[in-house]
């Protein structure tokens, strides 16, 4: 299991994920689910994973290697984000068919996959686009601002009472930032290190990536104050009214 957020914005795009793929008691196992796609001056693509290890690595190598052999079509053509949610899509049902109809032994192996789709192509906005195992996809609007996989039911709530689409990005990657905490305090199979980025729109680069771990100082703090604001709140509330 995983959790990555990526939230569309009126100043560019967000996107945070956390990076473990197994929660066993003796085995824990970390793989980088952000994968960015660029042409530095013309188009930045970035795409986060849940679900499937096998699959979606195999979705990422094919999508890599059809650039660098300038296979047709690419990533690196697509004249919109539409045309490259769609390359992705198709990319998807192409892995999940193939790997399942090699499945042998009547294994029930679940070969599915989310993946989330942001960045900007040329002279069109921003975008951003939940892409289903099935190769269809759904796009981000004003109503709704950001998308979730994985283990989204922590971490929702929290983002739900924050953001809008005109939330400055340093405040939406504070609220990326907690909604994860949130998770990771809630269930195990969301662990570090955090893989994250902003995108500003018509910036055209990748620069603004970082990997946060446990020992970050920004991410301490902000848990901390979390924690601290949410039980100072709590204590002022009126207490329950009891039956006199």
């Amino acid at each position: 299991m995983t959790y990555c957020v990526a939230m569309r914005l009126r100043d560019g795009l967000v996107f945070a994920s956390d990076s473990r793929t197994n929660a066993g008691v003796d085995h824990i196992a970390t793989f980088k689910k952000l994968h960015v796609f660029q042409r530095e001056g013309e188009r930045v693509l970035v795409i986060q994973s849940a679900g499937n290890l096998a699959t979606t690595q195999s979705i990422i190598s094919l999508l890599t290697s059809r650039i660098e052999s300038q296979q047709t079509p690419n990533l690196m053509q697509a004249e919109t984000m539409y045309d490259a949610a769609t390359l992705i899509g198709e990319t998807v049902r192409e892995v999940i068919h193939r790997d399942s109809k090699a499945q042998q032994n009547g294994s029930n192996t679940n070969f599915g996959c989310n993946m989330l789709l942001g960045g900007q192509i040329g002279n069109e906005e921003h975008r951003l686009f939940h892409i289903y195992q099935e190769g269809n996809f759904i796009e981000s609007t004003n109503d709704t601002p950001y998308f979730q996989i994985g283990e989204s039911k922590y971490g929702k709530p929290i983002i739900d009472r924050v953001l809008t689409p005109d939330t400055p990005l340093e405040q939406a990657m504070c609220c990326a930032l907690i909604s994860i905490d949130s998770t990771l305090r809630s269930n195990l199979s969301v662990g570090m290190p955090l893989d994250v980025m902003i995108y500003r729109r018509e910036s055209f680069h990748a620069r603004e990536q970082q990997r946060i771990i446990e020992s970050d100082p920004y991410f301490i703090a902000i848990r901390k104050a979390w924690s601290e604001g949410l039980l100072n709140t709590f204590r002022q509330l009126t207490p329950f009214p009891t039956q006199p």
